[in-house]
């Protein structure tokens, strides 16, 4: 691995949990990750993951353009037999160059309690959860994450997610700002049962029959297992559990065609093609919900704010996964403390970050490393990172995810 090799190169005995150690205890903490980019071999990118323009396609055209960037990521992507086994793995640097990595897994297996707190550890066990940025210029297929029953009978976790639409990377919608989610409530199985049998045969247009809401940048939604959607063409921030698991009900999106597979490769081989229980798949009382808006629909709420800040919660009302927007005005210096672990994101601004000099890249190509993502563990978190803004003009904002356990999380009880 090449870690590793890394170790070789030093001259140095070291093991591999002595230099987990020693880079944990040398940045008091708080771990740095290298981008993770993400080809998708559907869809058209929508290219403002601020990636070189020429670095779209560093994947080789067979794969599809890049049209994800993970963050947090313990699990590798759902992303067909010629991906790489670590391919959606996130890596903390622990030199200076690329090369100088180790799978922020071996971290979290490593470290345990010591990275990720009593509280995550004695709920999950590990850290439960990722996050993304999802690109697309056009709207994605109608589709659903499995249940976690239903994943459990193919190996795999059930999928909440959550949505948030930031300003800082949506200069451009996209071709279809609008997002489909569910049915109209007067539909009935029976016609989405006909919409299924077409699928090989003909467009099934089955968003004929759902509800589509324009997306409001600055807010967000909560997205259920079970439940159908098709996220529209604005670049999301996306918080989810540790699961890449779908069942693509619409055959048709944008004049691209989609193969049975799409629907049917996360079931059982003998429930394949059996429609019934593809069906069941579906969280039939929440697709047909009248208020769906009001359940799910996600304003931000404040969570903190003075002079030097404010801080809003942007994922919430869930047992899963929570996030929050954090603003650092120019000029001022706020200590951020958590009660949990949590992966974040820079999306606008620059300045330190703890011990780091942390940035906002304009650009990136593909491989480099970036000075935007980071890992805080819960020792540094309890403490507090002091986070100065040294711009007279420019906000430093930055995306954090974690998963609902943390005891102040809207909507949810803390066990």
């Amino acid at each position: 691995m090449l870690y590793l090799d890394f170790v070789k190169e030093r001259g140095n005995a070291m093991t591999t949990n002595a230099l987990i150690n020693e880079v944990y205890q040398k940045n008091n903490g708080i771990l740095r990750f290298i981008p993770i980019f993400i080809p998708r071999r559907f869809s058209k990118a929508g290219r403002r993951l601020r990636l070189h323009p020429d670095d779209y396609y560093a994947y080789g055209t067979a794969r599809g353009a890049i049209k994800e960037r993970w963050f947090s990521s313990i699990i590798p992507a759902m992303n067909g037999e010629d991906a790489a086994p670590d391919e959606g793995m996130s890596y903390v640097l622990t030199g200076d160059r690329p090369d100088e990595k180790v799978l922020f897994r071996d971290f979290v297996e490593t470290l345990g309690e010591k990275l990720l707190g009593s509280i995550i550890m004695k709920k999950y066990g590990t850290w439960p959860m990722y996050s993304k940025f999802f690109d697309y210029e056009e709207p994605l297929f109608f589709h659903l994450h499995l249940k976690f029953e239903d994943a459990a009978r193919v190996g795999k976790l059930g999928k909440p997610e959550a949505y948030y639409f930031p300003l800082q990377y949506n200069a451009h919608l996209g071709n279809f700002p609008h997002t489909y989610f569910g049915f109209i409530p007067t539909v009935d199985k029976a016609e989405v049962r006909r919409r299924l049998e077409m699928y090989e045969e003909a467009d099934n247009r089955i968003t004929e029959i759902s509800k589509a809401y324009r997306i409001q940048l600055g807010t967000g939604w909560y997205t259920p297992p079970g439940v159908l959607h098709a996220p529209g063409s604005v670049l999301t921030y996306e918080p989810q559990w540790n699961s890449d698991v779908n069942s693509v009900y619409e055959n048709i999106t944008a004049s691209e065609v989609y193969p049975y597979s799409f629907l049917s490769e996360n079931c059982p081989e003998d429930k394949q093609r059996d429609l019934d229980y593809i069906m069941e798949l579906m969280d039939w009382e929440l697709n047909i919900m009248p208020d769906y808006y009001s359940k799910f629909f996600r304003a931000p709420i404040i969570a903190s704010q003075d002079d030097n800040h404010v801080e809003k919660w942007i994922s919430y009302g869930n047992d899963y996964i929570a996030a929050k927007e954090l603003t650092v005005f120019p000029g001022k210096t706020y200590v951020d403390k958590e009660k949990v672990a949590y992966g974040c994101i820079f999306i606008q601004g620059h300045g330190d970050f703890g011990s780091y000099k942390a940035e906002t890249p304009t650009m990136l190509r593909f491989g480099q490393i970036s000075q935007d993502e980071y890992f805080v563990g819960i020792q540094a978190a309890e403490q507090g990172v002091v986070i100065t803004n040294p711009s007279k003009t420019e906000p430093i904002v930055i995306l954090k995810h974690f998963p609902a356990c943390h005891p102040d999380t809207p909507g949810v009880i803390a066990e």
